[in-house]
């Protein structure tokens, strides 16, 4: 976690979502800075639209950008704060590991796997039996970001970065996102709203409050 002057950002799944592959190679990231958010949810609506395009006329455009399809969530705590969240792309991805399903024998993926291009995660629909298993995984080790579909129970709201041009970073009217390229050395604990919402309490209000008060 880094605290600023200007603000606080987290290196994790609510603050610096980074990732490097076996060649050591560090992309570009979505950071949130709290101290600017507020919680608008003009990220989730930039995101859904993007990320759920409609065809009219036989062209493509961005859909109605319902704030429930999108891949990131903006989290409301009392006392009053607002925790962004999204896919960490974590280095070590325990959804990845979490997925039963046998790896690929030409590609080597899992139902779950990383694409090679901007390294974020994926889900093969076709190969995936919707055991529910990575987000169990993500909800107990890391954010809680995936979200099983109602009915498939395949998941869903996993980032996608679109395709490079984050547009939850580009209609943030506060300036409270950024795509930055960052290390790859970053702490993926204490990644759970509850738990970033605790301390910003302590530091916005000087109030110890408990997760089960929130």
């Amino acid at each position: 976690m880094i605290f600023g002057g200007a603000g606080i950002i987290v290196l994790g799944s609510f603050g610096v979502s980074i990732i490097t592959d076996e060649k050591k190679q560090v992309i570009k990231a979505i950071a949130v800075d709290f101290d600017k958010c507020t919680g608008c949810r003009t990220c989730e609506t930039a995101c859904a639209a993007s990320n759920h395009k409609v065809k009219i006329n036989g062209e493509w455009v961005d859909g109605l950008g319902n704030p429930f399809y999108s891949n990131i969530n903006v989290h409301h705590f009392n006392p009053d704060v607002d925790i962004p969240s999204t896919c960490a792309l974590c280095p070590d991805a325990p959804c990845i590991d979490a997925c039963p399903v046998a790896p690929d024998l030409r590609t080597g993926r899992k139902a779950l796997y990383r694409d090679e291009e901007l390294l974020t995660i994926k889900n093969d629909k076709e190969r995936c039996i919707g055991c529910t298993q990575c987000a169990q995984a993500c909800e107990n080790l890391r954010g809680g970001v995936i979200r099983p579909n109602d009915k498939t129970k395949k998941p869903e709201r996993i980032c996608t970065l679109c395709n490079g041009n984050p547009q939850c970073v580009k209609y943030c009217p506060y300036g409270a996102l950024d795509y930055i390229e960052m290390p790859n050395n970053r702490d993926l604990t204490n990644l759970a709203p509850k738990e970033i919402a605790q301390r910003l309490i302590k530091k916005y209000y000087n109030i110890d409050i408990t997760e089960a008060e929130l």
